[in-house]
């Protein structure tokens, strides 16, 4: 079978992997004030980092409509066997829903909700591309993808809680006291959900260190095959104590570092990072 892998912009996979693959991406809205954009096209992490520093409001996220969902699929279901598209999890965002609609005219056609964002959901569609080499039958590759996205252990530690604030996610008085106690929160992707696992305290540096031994220490269930390092603008000394800890607790054979988009951009801020990798079957 030829199948084509589809996923929103929200798997924050790099440019080369895209490539690589030949992946085809359906970018999110971004909504800066008044002004609509789309993720990664017309707006970066960058540009929303600089909006905010300048004093403007909280960017936003939008899902896109079943027509544009209706329009990628269009693209590939007439030229290939069959079309995955991997969406972010759908407590996220109404993508999944609408891509679930526009999907009813395609037979060929089969949506995937990662329960995940960033490379949670990047590591989906990786193995979806992995999958698809040897696939023969639609739906048995769909129940595989199903079955892979329960073993997706995605987490986060924020160095600042402005972004958390200005969304709502976080009180001011909250922010306040973890600036106080140097307190850095563990964000974990539960069950489709954002929940807060661990806070850690002290410089960053020695946060994301202990927050990389808490992950992988003393794991013998993980696949070794592949980890991402993934954050928003970080320090190098903060990105090297990943990269020490990533070595010595983990014996991974492909460790990728990408740049999250804007969807973590916009809700966490600058100086968020995070180890995403997969646990065996």
């Amino acid at each position: 079978m030829r199948v084509k892998i589809i996923s929103d912009s929200t798997c924050d996979l790099s440019l080369e992997q895209i490539a690589e693959h030949q992946i085809g991406i359906v970018p999110l809205i971004v909504m800066k004030g008044n002004q609509e954009f789309l993720d990664g096209i017309t707006i970066t992490p960058a540009d929303i980092f600089a909006h905010v520093a300048a004093g403007g409001s909280l960017c936003t996220t939008a899902a896109r409509g079943v027509a544009v969902y209706q329009e990628e699929f269009a693209k590939y279901a007439g030229e290939y066997d069959g079309v995955i598209h991997v969406n972010i999890g759908s407590d996220f965002s109404s993508s999944y829903q609408n891509a679930c609609i526009a999907a009813e005219d395609f037979e060929n056609v089969r949506v995937i909700d990662s329960k995940n964002l960033s490379t949670g959901q990047g590591l989906v569609v990786l193995k979806a591309c992995e999958l698809a080499q040897t696939a023969k039958d639609m739906d048995e590759l769909k129940q595989q993808l199903d079955d892979f996205v329960s073993r997706v252990e995605a987490s986060f530690v924020l160095d600042r809680l402005e972004y958390m604030v200005k969304g709502g996610r976080c009180s001011g008085a909250a922010a306040l006291g973890a600036n106080l106690l140097s307190l850095k929160p563990c964000i974990e992707v539960k069950d489709g959900k954002m929940v807060v696992v661990k806070k850690y305290r002290g410089h960053i540096e020695k946060c994301m260190a202990a927050y990389v031994k808490d992950r992988l220490s003393d794991r013998d269930g993980l696949d070794q095959d592949r980890i991402f390092i993934t954050h928003t603008d970080v320090s190098k000394e903060s990105l090297e104590a990943v990269r020490s800890g990533v070595a010595q607790y983990g014996n991974f054979k492909n460790v990728y570092e990408t740049v999250a988009g804007c969807t973590v951009s916009c809700h966490c801020g600058p100086g968020t990072m995070g180890i995403l990798f997969v646990r065996k079957a």
